[in-house]
Formats: structure tokens, sequence, C-alpha cells
């Protein structure tokens, strides 16, 4: 979830986790995808058998080896 996403981001930058949620604007509230999860049955089905890293560890790899070091790829 987005919930994960940020605070994984929060945690890997020792930081306490702080969430200031706002509205969906009205326009889009009628088009937004409030929820979203890949099949990843799909994936092991076309022969993927590599594991498949965790959300956080993902995250932590990403803030860590990248960002801190301004090395976007």
């Amino acid at each position: 979830t987005f919930n994960d996403l940020v605070t994984a981001i929060f945690h890997t930058l020792n930081l306490p986790v702080h969430i200031n949620y706002i509205d969906t604007p009205e326009d889009i509230r009628d088009k937004y995808q409030y929820y979203t999860e890949a099949d990843m049955h799909k994936l092991r089905n076309a022969g993927y058998t590599a594991p498949i890293t965790a959300l956080e560890d993902g995250v932590k790899d990403y803030v860590i080896n990248y960002l801190e070091k301004n090395s976007y790829y």
C-alpha cells in the first residue's frame, strides 16, 4: 500500500513516520484507482523464478544505494 511504501522510506531514513493526508480532488474521485495489486502468478507462469524483493528491502536499497548517492540509475 501507499502507507507501506511511505513507512519504509521513513524507516530507512531513520525518521519518525509522519504522513499528512489530503482529500482526493473531486474532479478525479470517480476516476482514481484507490487500490492496485499485481498478480504475481502471471509473472511466475511466464517463467520468472528469481526471488521477489520485499517492498521494505527494495526501498532501503534504492534510498541508500542510489538516492543518497545522487545516482538514480
